[in-house]
């Protein structure tokens, strides 16, 4: 149910209601609850060997990135009742209702003793919370009027878009975002002069370190035992 209804709890956590209202909906905890006894309990795990086909990973890949389009627009204008001019708000609110499932993973494995801090979704953004979040900002820009796009047209191209890409990883067994070349430009752009001479500083040092290394291992010593010790002296 956590992680079925995750958006919604979270959704409720952040605007202060109680994070059980998902439980209004009985039709929606009975076929949660029917998809998850068919999975873990079908005979001769039938689902899970259905869903090893290629074609029927793609229809239900595709199917849920039509319901993150659905969510993100829900909890936008959920959010808008109260908060109508908040933008932050609506974005906060559209993007935990859009991938709520996978922020909330962690609680899950929490409550199970399973909790890793190092793997959180806050800690390392994956490309569905990524992309998400570039939905959430693009909606809410929608609905407070400072984007001149109609709402259909809007969500038609951000589901063409994120059903292909998700479809595009799945064919080439790709974990890479796609939003990668657009994250090193703006990271460029706004942290690159630092970065460029944080680099610089430390290939400087590197430099350093092995050339003094290369003298002091490479210059030869006298033969003779005296001078060997006061030239290694001097060195020193």
């Amino acid at each position: 149910m956590i992680y079925c209804f995750g958006g919604g709890i979270l959704t409720c956590f952040l605007l202060g209601e109680a994070p059980t209202q998902f439980l209004e909906n009985n039709t929606n905890v009975l076929l949660a609850s029917s998809v998850w006894y068919i999975v873990f309990y079908c005979p001769y795990d039938i689902v899970c060997e259905l869903y090893g086909f290629l074609p029927i990973q793609l229809l239900v890949a595709s199917m849920k990135e039509m319901t993150r389009t659905w969510k993100i627009v829900g909890g936008i204008t959920y959010a808008s009742r109260n908060y109508t001019n908040a933008w932050l708000v609506l974005i906060a609110v559209g993007w935990a209702r859009g991938v709520g499932g996978n922020l909330m993973l962690r609680m899950e494995q929490f409550l199970r003793g399973d909790w890793k801090p190092e793997t959180s979704k806050l800690v390392e953004i994956s490309y569905p919370v990524k992309i998400t979040l570039v939905g959430a900002v693009l909606f809410t820009l929608q609905h407070i009027e400072k984007l001149p796009i109609a709402k259909h047209n809007l969500m038609f191209c951000y589901t063409f878009f994120i059903v292909v890409t998700k479809i595009t990883m799945i064919l080439t067994e790709s974990d890479s975002s796609p939003l990668t070349p657009f994250e090193i430009i703006l990271g460029r752009m706004l942290f690159g002069f630092q970065q460029q001479q944080e680099s610089t500083i430390s290939l400087q040092n590197t430099l350093k370190s092995s050339l003094n290394g290369t003298n002091t291992s490479t210059r030869p010593c006298p033969t003779s035992t005296e001078n060997k010790k006061r030239h290694c002296k001097k060195m020193e």
